[in-house]
């Protein structure tokens, strides 16, 4: 059995694992267009504030390629695939064969065609090497816009304030972090990066990219300019199924796979942000392009590969980040809409901190957790297992919510499965 990989991140790393904990000799063939070894993405905007080296970002240890038995194409481009004759194109003029495939190949920055990424001074912040690029012209007292306020957009700012820049970040919606946030979660969340000098400008967006051919500002919708040295377009990331295009392979938003992550090609897998898995709480195949998900779906796929039957049971979209040392952790549904939803809220502005669960016929469907998060595990355990909370959701938000808080039949069977009763 010849494995070949496309990908070097989570999915991938999950895939050579999974394979390996059923395979131990066929040979796995890795190729990735980055030159390096498998490191964390959302760990770049720690490289770029000085907060951690190349070498503590790493995903695995240093020896993982070779204690697995990997060769590495690194810093080569898959550029074709041909599903007939089982082989992948490089941009190197080689061409690579294989028996199993996966396709782990991530996401790609989302660009308007009225952004020219080609001007001197515009930047994407998704790759290591995005990262790198920035260093260069991220100085003290330098300005910068950035646009999006999504998760990329705002570690990208808290990265660059710590290196004395001059942002101002650019959101068409009406708040910050508009996917995973409420308005009034999102207002404690703007407030906390304004008191760290991040300015904004919401309900708007970049019309013109302006100078010549170096970045010297951009005018906005709502009519105002700003000068800036550099761009970060960070407005949001699409699957990378550029290579899937024009083969067989059925593509949706993402890659279109079963349990087993195999597409409707067989021998050909996806995993990862580039397909689409089963989601718990929409109960439909979506992407869910977080870590945790990435790697169990590689996993699963790099088992199914290998020749065991192992389904990927699904699973739902959780985020677990903090800005400038305020923690939060949201998941599943936090904007409702609909008769059959209830929303469970306690705020408190003096605190900072925000708290709101969404039940859906009383089983928990999604959840923001701002500042004090530390029994956000419990609420994700109930959020798995699709648990009934009707008998003590009136507690569920208390400071001091825990399984102690669970009738005795359910807190006891917890405690047998190893959970604590705090």
């Amino acid at each position: 059995m010849n494995y070949v990989i496309i990908g070097n991140s989570a999915a991938a790393i999950g895939a050579v694992e999974g394979i390996r904990q059923i395979d131990k000799e066929s040979p796995i063939t890795l190729i990735s267009d980055e030159p390096y070894h498998t490191y964390s993405r959302p760990l770049i905007s720690y490289y770029l504030a000085g907060k951690v080296s190349q070498e503590k970002m790493y995903y695995r240890k240093e020896d993982f390629y070779r204690a697995n038995q990997v060769e590495t194409i690194l810093g080569v481009k898959a550029t074709g695939l041909n599903t007939a004759e089982r082989s992948v194109s490089l941009a190197d003029g080689r061409s690579v064969g294989y028996d199993k495939l996966l396709l782990a190949t991530g996401g790609k920055p989302f660009v308007p065609p009225n952004l020219d990424m080609s001007k001197q001074g515009m930047y994407s912040f998704i790759k290591l090497d995005d990262v790198k690029a920035v260093q260069q012209v991220a100085k003290p007292g330098s300005k910068t816009v950035i646009i999006g306020a999504g998760l990329i957009g705002l570690k990208a700012a808290e990265g660059l304030a710590k290196l004395g820049v001059d942002i101002t970040v650019v959101e068409l919606a009406n708040r910050v972090l508009s996917a995973i946030l409420d308005e009034e979660a999102a207002a404690f969340v703007q407030r906390n990066l304004e008191e760290h000098n991040v300015k904004f400008e919401l309900n708007t967006t970049v019309e013109e990219i302006l100078g010549g051919d170096k970045v010297s500002g951009v005018s906005l919708k709502n009519g105002k300019q700003l000068d800036c040295d550099f761009v970060i377009v960070a407005i949001g990331v699409v699957p990378n199924t550029d290579l899937a295009k024009g083969t067989d392979i059925v593509i949706n938003r993402g890659i279109v796979v079963d349990e087993q992550m195999e597409t409707n090609v067989p021998g050909v897998y996806a995993a990862g942000d580039v397909s689409e898995g089963y989601d718990l709480i929409y109960q439909a195949q979506r992407v869910l392009p977080i870590l945790p998900n990435a790697y169990q779906q590689g996993e699963n796929a790099g088992k199914n590969m290998a020749g065991e039957k192992s389904a990927y049971k699904g699973g739902f979209a959780m985020n677990a980040i903090g800005f400038f040392d305020y923690p939060m952790i949201t998941a599943g549904i936090i904007k409702p809409e609909g008769d059959e939803f209830e929303s469970l809220i306690a705020s408190d502005p003096a605190g900072k901190s925000y708290k709101k669960i969404v039940l859906r016929d009383d089983v928990i469907v999604g959840f923001i957790y701002l500042n004090k998060v530390d029994r956000a595990g419990i609420i994700t355990g109930l959020i798995k297992e699709q648990a009934t909370v009707k008998a003590f959701k009136q507690s569920i938000l208390r400071d001091d919510f825990g399984y102690i808080n669970f009738p005795v039949t359910e807190r006891k069977a917890k405690m047998l499965k190893g959970g604590r009763t705090a």
